[in-house]
Parts: structure tokens; sequence; C-alpha cells
């Protein structure tokens, strides 16, 4: 894949030019509110597969968006002494929380790791909201609900993600020993938009956020870069429709638009981009980053990468990260 965005000189500059709609954080502010009148109602079992005995695992349950039951997996070290640091992992697009023997590394390193299942995309956590099936929209999510902000597919999502970062915080309560003045979201492409949407939602329940080459940033811009993945869902749409459909969709996404939500976070933040990526373009990535609403905060830039960004060397530069903020 090569280069096909702007020099990074340009990009380290970028900021977007994504329209924020005026009543944002209202609908947020609503948005959580009418979530929280269910109870949060944390379930944790033990896990039943096959015996893992470094590490602790539980299989977690929550209530969401509408009270909807989230899965997640709580998986920490068997025998270091607690309060443990949390890591509260989101998932890339399409993907769910998977298996817990494919998740042992943030454990290893000492956290008690929190992963958390996406709805309708995880197979573990279903998106029953009837407006999924409603009016017109193409396969995937990102067009589910697109005529209102009030019931898009990411609405949902998105709170979902607020509440993970209350079962976090949730946690002493269960019996379960951690540090919930180091709590950390992070996550990758959507988990990275997710992140974002964590990090700005939650406000001070947040020690800092991981963010890796995140979606759903500067989503127009998006739209016309992207040579794959679920932008082009939207180009898809909006082909099908008049440019008055065009503004309203772009409305809507305005609203879980990461560039908008990153101006609202208030931790410690580290980006990763990767130049040649053809799923989520430098310049959108940027766009968030430079926006982002603390002043501690650091981008590793991946010269030859495409949407796998720094893979594991990224994880151990988030691990020095956090270190060096003494959240580990």
């Amino acid at each position: 894949m090569p280069l096909t965005d702007l020099p990074l000189d340009s990009l380290r500059s970028c900021t977007g030019e994504v329209a924020e709609p005026a009543d944002l954080d209202a609908f947020w502010a609503g948005s959580l509110a009418l979530a929280r009148r269910h109870d949060l109602a944390v379930e944790l079992s033990p896990y039943t597969g096959p015996a893992l005995p470094a590490l602790r695992i539980d299989d977690v349950r929550f209530a969401g968006w509408n009270g909807d039951r989230i899965a997640a997996w709580l998986i920490r070290p068997a025998h270091l002494p607690g309060p443990l640091p949390v890591l509260v992992e989101f998932i890339g697009y399409s993907g769910g929380r998977g298996l817990p023997v494919d998740r042992t590394g943030w454990a290893a390193a000492g956290f008690a790791h929190l992963v958390v299942d996406t709805r309708g995309q995880g197979h573990d956590t279903p998106d029953p909201d009837p407006d999924v099936t409603g009016g017109q929209w193409v396969g995937g999510f990102m067009t589910r609900g697109i005529d209102d902000p009030a019931t898009h597919y990411y609405r949902r999502a998105l709170v979902d993600c607020a509440r993970a970062v209350d079962v976090a915080h949730a946690l002493p309560s269960l019996g379960v020993e951690v540090d919930t003045a180091r709590v950390v979201v992070r996550g990758a492409s959507q988990g990275g938009a997710f992140s974002i949407a964590a990090a700005a939602l939650s406000g001070d329940r947040v020690a800092a956020a991981l963010v890796d080459v995140p979606f759903l940033c500067d989503v127009r811009r998006g739209t016309h870069l992207a040579g794959d993945g679920p932008y082009l869902e939207v180009v898809t749409y909006l082909r099908r429709h008049s440019p008055e459909k065009a503004e309203r969709a772009f409305t809507t996404l305005s609203y879980v638009d990461g560039v908008n939500l990153a101006a609202r976070a208030r931790v410690p933040a580290l980006f990763s981009v990767a130049l040649m990526d053809p799923v989520c373009p430098p310049s959108t990535v940027f766009a968030a980053y430079n926006r982002w609403g603390h002043d501690d905060r650091e981008i590793d830039v991946w010269e030859f990468a495409d949407h796998a960004g720094g893979a594991g060397h990224q994880t151990q530069r988030q691990l020095r990260f956090l270190d060096r903020r003494g959240l580990r």
C-alpha cells in the first residue's frame, strides 16, 4: 500500500474539518442518563474453558444501552497481589471478545484486563434495538439508523463503552482487588474510536487512553480517501441517495466522530498512526490526535505500516508510556 495521504509535516498540523453539533454535549449527557436508568447489574462467572493456571478468568455480563446485556472477559494474573490496574479493551470492526487464550498479554503485564464484546459484532452480544432494521442501510454497521443520531448504531455502541468503564469501577464491590484510580482504555481501529469515546464520556473515571489507528475520525474525509474497510459502506449508501441524504448522514456521524469527542477527553493519551493505512487514512487519525483535550499526548508514527499499525512493537511502547505515568 503506497502513501496516499498528506506529507508527514502537513499531517502534524491537521485538525480536520468536522462540524460540531451545537447540542453534542447535551446529546451524550442525555444518552448516558438514559442508559444509567438501568442498574449496571454486573455478573461474574468463573471461566469454564481449558485451565490456564497462571490466570484467573471470569465471564462478565453487564447492562449497556437500554439495559442490553454486554459480554466481556475479566482476565487477571492469578498470583499477583492487588489492587491491580485495569485495562479496558475495545475491539476492532466486526470482531468480538474472542477467547481468553488469545488475550493473555495484558494480564501477564500485571493488569486486570477487561475485554469488552461489541454489540451485534461479537458472538456473545446481540444488538436487539429495533432501529437496526428500520429505514435503508448498507450491510455492516456504519449506516444503521444513520438518518438520526438518536437511532444510529454507534450511539448504542459508544454508550456501552462508557458503561464498561463503569464496570471497571464497580469491580471492588464484587470482591475484585483493582485500583480504580488506574483505569486505562485501549483499542485499535474501531476499538480506538471506542477508546476515544470512553475517555471523552467517562471524565475522570479514566486515567489514560491508548488509541491505535482509530476509526470514526474525520469521517467525511475518511470516506473520500479510504480504499478499504467500513468507510466504504457509507460511500455505497450515499451513492444510492440524493445529496440531501448525504448531508443528513454526515450530520448524524458528527455526533460520534472521534475528532469532536477527542476535544472532550481530559486524560493523557498515546496514539499510533500508520502512514500506509488504507482503512483509516493518517490525516483522520492526526485530526483526532491534534484535537485531543489534554496536553499530555504522544503519537507513534509507523512509516511503512498498513492498518495493522505497530502491532507488538506498539504494545511495548504503550507499556512504557503507562510506566512513565505510574499507571502500572
